[in-house]
């Protein structure tokens, strides 16, 4: 049998797995989300701020699960697991990476970027930008969500490919069909609740996924015989070495750099970044740190796992069907009910991060363009409706790109992130620590950074070395190197940048 055949065999085998119980449980958690969606439209203020940051008063466990379950999305249960599926264990360099990432981000990032978003009144990171550097003409802000569009929209759509799996999986529906329905349920929460619903959903969908990712490599390693796992890559001719396969010691470790650089990609990703804005104060910033940072290593070391473990269970997989290990497993190891609670953690995953994307993209539009540019003195409520009709706007954009079946998770998750990454992340870095920096510097090494990534992945060179890393060593470079020649003179700037570190300090 061909591997379109064993995929068919397996998606028809996890079909007939799935009972009334298992979508009893999957209906009541949908359920759960859009009455969430419900409960904080009535409990919303009919403001700007409320519907996109949620009045900034999250506490600590909502921030932190909120952040890296939006982080992480259906990539941790489908994409990376696939990965090391196919590849080995050296995949498991892009978690140490992402560890790295996780840990200084909120340790360097969050505190300054909650004082100073508050202080220059920015509810997104385009308008942050361009407040922090007075750029005229609006260029930054209008650069910036231009990018956030483009590399949001791609995101989004990789989160409704793995919907479209995931429910093609479940019901055995098309696949068209099945992202439709994803993306509908979505939306339905998004539009009702803004900024709070799509925060505490996270919080129930980041728990849901940290049960599930403990729990189903425990179990099938329990039904595992000893050795299985290094036999089934022996005969998949894939070493379980730590490096990856190259020619040369050098190559190898060029490799793994590559892989680990995934952690450059946190400091630009505004999904992210918006949830630092969004807490209560930067007192709980230490209680969340520590919640989020130990969430991050016990996931990630359950999506390497589960990787390993599908090897041996599971045969002749390619690339695109190896993204569904996870589903694959539920079936074939849990009673009905109990499955449907892990599929669930499954949509939980990807739905934690497409919320994020879509309110992030909406309000980019909302305030950076139709605010900033076309509307600047429409009230809240009519700004509130446009802002509801972007997300329906974006989802439909992402659907299209989603329709493709063939499309890879891992792909298009890695193209995204490393976007953000090379664009924003210099630029958040620079305006938070830099207090030379000028709006010139950073409006260019963005457009170099931008255009530096693009390059390096159409040419193919991405395949030895992640397309983040000269993307955002550019960027670094280039504005670096104008703050020399175009330095901040502005006094008012330079008092705000002044009073934001002291106001970090006192907190």
């Amino acid at each position: 049998m061909n591997t379109v055949d064993d995929a068919a065999a397996m998606l028809t085998r996890t079909a007939a797995h799935v009972s009334g119980l298992t979508y009893v449980t999957f209906g009541l958690y949908l359920l759960l989300m859009v009455l969430t969606g419900l409960y904080f439209y009535k409990r919303s203020k009919n403001s700007v701020e409320d519907y996109l940051l949620g009045g900034r008063g999250l506490g600590s466990w909502v921030t932190a699960l909120s952040a890296q379950a939006s982080d992480m999305s259906g990539w941790l249960l489908m994409g990376l697991p696939g990965a090391v599926y196919l590849f080995g264990i050296n995949q498991a360099w892009i978690a140490v990476g992402l560890l790295a990432g996780t840990w200084l981000n909120w340790l360097v990032v969050a505190p300054r970027l909650r004082v100073y978003t508050e202080e220059t009144d920015s509810l997104t990171i385009p308008a942050f930008l361009n407040k922090r550097f007075r750029c005229p003409r609006n260029l930054i802000r209008i650069l910036s969500a231009l990018l956030t569009l483009f590399f949001f929209t791609i995101y989004a759509a990789s989160g409704l490919v793995g919907t479209g799996k995931l429910f093609e999986s479940m019901f055995g529906i098309d696949y068209t069909v099945a992202v439709l329905v994803g993306a509908g349920a979505m939306v339905i929460y998004t539009l009702l609740g803004g900024f709070l619903a799509v925060c505490w959903t996270d919080l129930f969908q980041g728990a849901l996924m940290f049960f599930a990712i403990v729990v189903l490599p425990l179990v099938a390693m329990s039904t595992l015989e000893p050795g299985s796992v290094a036999r089934a890559y022996e005969v998949k001719n894939v070493t379980l070495s730590a490096l990856p396969p190259a020619e040369s010691t050098g190559a190898a470790l060029l490799a793994v750099f590559s892989l680990a650089a995934w952690g450059f990609g946190y400091f630009g990703q505004p999904h992210i970044l918006v949830r630092f804005m969004g807490i209560k104060s930067v007192r709980l910033f230490p209680k969340a740190t520590a919640i989020a940072i130990v969430w991050v290593i016990i996931s990630l070391a359950g999506a390497v796992a589960i990787g390993l473990l599908a090897a041996p269970m599971y045969a002749n997989l390619d690339r695109v069907t190896c993204e569904n290990v996870f589903i694959y497993m539920i079936g074939d190891l849990f009673h009905p009910l109990i499955g449907g609670v892990f599929l669930a953690a499954i949509l939980a995953a990807i739905m934690s991060t497409i919320d994020s994307q879509l309110l992030v993209s909406s309000s980019s539009l909302t305030e950076d363009f139709y605010v900033s540019l076309l509307r600047p003195k429409s009230q809240a409520s009519e700004q509130l409706l446009v802002s509801r009709l972007n997300v329906v706007v974006i989802t439909l954009i992402a659907c299209a790109l989603a329709f493709d079946r063939n499309s890879s998770i891992f792909e298009l998750v890695t193209f995204a992130w490393g976007g953000f990454g090379a664009a924003f992340g210099p630029a958040i870095l620079m305006g938070l620590y830099s207090r030379r920096s000028s709006w010139i510097p950073i409006l260019v090494g963005m457009a170099a950074g931008t255009a530096t990534l693009l390059v390096w992945k159409w040419f193919g060179l991405n395949s030895f070395l992640y397309e983040i890393v000269p993307g955002f060593v550019v960027n670094l470079i280039v504005t670096s190197a104008l703050n020399y020649a175009f330095p901040q003179q502005n006094p008012e700037i330079l008092a705000e940048f002044d009073d934001m570190v002291a106001k970090v300090k006192v907190k």
